[in-house]
């Protein structure tokens, strides 16, 4: 054999390496393609059901939304309703009871006047202090200048 030969056969084993070690890698990475293929479809086959869950679950909260909306505006108008009637009260029996209020303390003071209890009555405030004697007599005092 001669030198050319040798280096030709040196060639060929190493190129019969290198296909060897390339089939090697080929093959594995068919079987990686292959693997992550049926993961992809595994996902896919199990992804397709959860959207549908999905979009159901936003298609119920949605009307549950439609429904919160609903009750919220009728507590609204309920809200408004009881202000109107709370006014309406407020001017049609305040200003009776006002009026029978101020009624019965005229009556408790006259009564108290032709007692003699309406100073002594009149005399504390809500803290329970004596109020000067000028202020104590009020419209009595008045009267009886006249």
């Amino acid at each position: 054999m001669s030198g050319g030969e040798v280096a030709g056969l040196i060639v060929a084993v190493f190129w019969a390496i290198l296909v060897s070690f390339l089939a090697v890698a080929l093959a594995r990475l068919a079987g990686t393609l292959k693997r992550t293929t049926e993961l992809v479809a595994g996902i896919t086959e199990q992804a397709l059901p959860l959207l549908g869950e999905a979009s159901d679950t936003l298609r119920s909260a949605h009307a549950q939304l439609d429904r919160v909306d609903t009750i919220t505006a009728d507590v609204a108008e309920v809200t408004a309703n009881a202000s109107a009637l709370s006014s309406t009260v407020a001017s049609t029996f305040g200003g009776p009871l006002v009026k029978v209020a101020a009624f019965g303390y005229g009556v408790r003071r006259a009564v108290g006047m032709q007692t003699g209890d309406a100073g002594k009555a009149r005399a504390r405030t809500l803290t329970g202090k004596v109020l000067p004697a000028a202020r104590r007599g009020g419209r009595r005092s008045r009267r009886s200048k006249d």
